[in-house]
């Protein structure tokens, strides 16, 4: 396995003392660093406390200083070098799927799908893969987009649905979740097509538990599909080829949203908020009411409020299946 040359965690406030402590009686040597509680530098080594309580420790020593000081004397267990004994499931070949723009009132809803393996994961470990939802800057959601899809071993697919199918097909299955269900069925059974390229081959298939009932992403796989284990669970986003998956479905929801602010002429901020009704406003203003379903999702409430129309009765979203 590479040795790492970068390792970030989190700590309590007990831990947090006792790091410190480790540093001014072993001469590292106090930095400033922006946002941070404290910070030391000794030979190839730098460790950072940040006032979020995230640690981050940095340089060629690193896998030594995580093995010899940070878990027997401060966080009081023993992880790096084991992580096949403790997390078995982590090197397992599988596939991650995850979506972006779901939440998004402008743009449209982008499932992606991504296969990893051992050699994968330890590629990817390293590089700052992780949730997509946090990581803030678009420029680093492009970075490791690119570099999760020239990750030799992996293999990604992306399913975009783009505004006015979005609306037809959540007019036509009358639910959301039906139609993320389709969506991440879609992405597994493409990938599957590419299966000749897996090695080893996918044991099993992992994506976020969006609806009530599991039965709703099993009913809609495809043949192909079917021939892996389903799992889903909540915060699936913490394993590494479903968090590659968020990242990659980020990056074309990001992409496909700039190329709508192109082509129609304006700003379309992300999500749904004040800002968005705003903006919803003024498209209608510049384009008319009857182009607001190339750039929006019609079932969101905002439509009805920018063009006047009532709003349906609220429901709580994840009793629908």
């Amino acid at each position: 396995m590479k040795p790492i040359t970068t390792y970030t965690g989190s700590l309590t406030g007990e831990q947090e003392r006792a790091l410190q402590e480790h540093l001014e009686q072993n001469g590292f040597e106090p930095r400033a660093v922006p946002h941070a509680r404290f910070a030391g530098a000794k030979d190839r080594l730098n460790v950072t406390v940040y006032s979020s309580g995230k640690l981050v420790v940095q340089g060629r020593d690193t896998a030594e200083f995580v093995e010899f000081v940070l878990e027997p004397l401060i966080l009081k267990e023993a992880r790096q070098g084991y992580e096949a004994v403790l997390d078995p499931e982590r090197f397992l070949p599988r596939l991650g799927v995850d979506e972006s723009g779901k939440g998004d009132f402008f743009g449209p809803l982008c499932v992606a799908g991504v296969y990893a393996n051992e050699a994968v994961v330890n590629a990817w470990s390293d590089a700052g893969v992780r949730d997509s939802k946090r990581i803030t800057s678009d420029r680093r959601i492009a970075e490791l987009a690119r570099l999760i899809r020239e990750t030799p071993g992996a293999v990604s697919v992306v399913v975009p649905i783009g505004n006015e199918a979005y609306n037809r097909l959540q007019e036509k299955m009358g639910s959301v979740n039906r139609m993320l269900a389709w969506g991440h069925a879609r992405a597994i059974e493409n990938l599957m097509q590419h299966r000749h390229r897996m090695q080893p081959p996918p044991v099993r298939a992992i994506s976020d538990q969006f609806a009530a009932h599991r039965e709703t992403v099993a009913r809609a796989l495809m043949p192909l599909g079917r021939e892996i284990e389903l799992v889903q669970r909540h915060r699936a986003e913490a394993d590494l080829a479903v968090a590659a998956a968020s990242i990659l479905a980020r990056n074309e929801f990001v992409t496909r949203l700039g190329r709508l602010e192109k082509e129609f002429g304006m700003k379309l901020p992300k999500g749904a908020s004040a800002a968005v009704e705003a903006a919803a406003r003024e498209f209608i203003e510049r384009h008319g009411a009857e182009s607001l379903p190339k750039v929006a999702k019609m079932h969101f409430r905002t439509a009805c409020r920018v063009q006047g129309l009532p709003e349906p009765p609220r429901i709580e979203w994840r009793k629908s299946s």
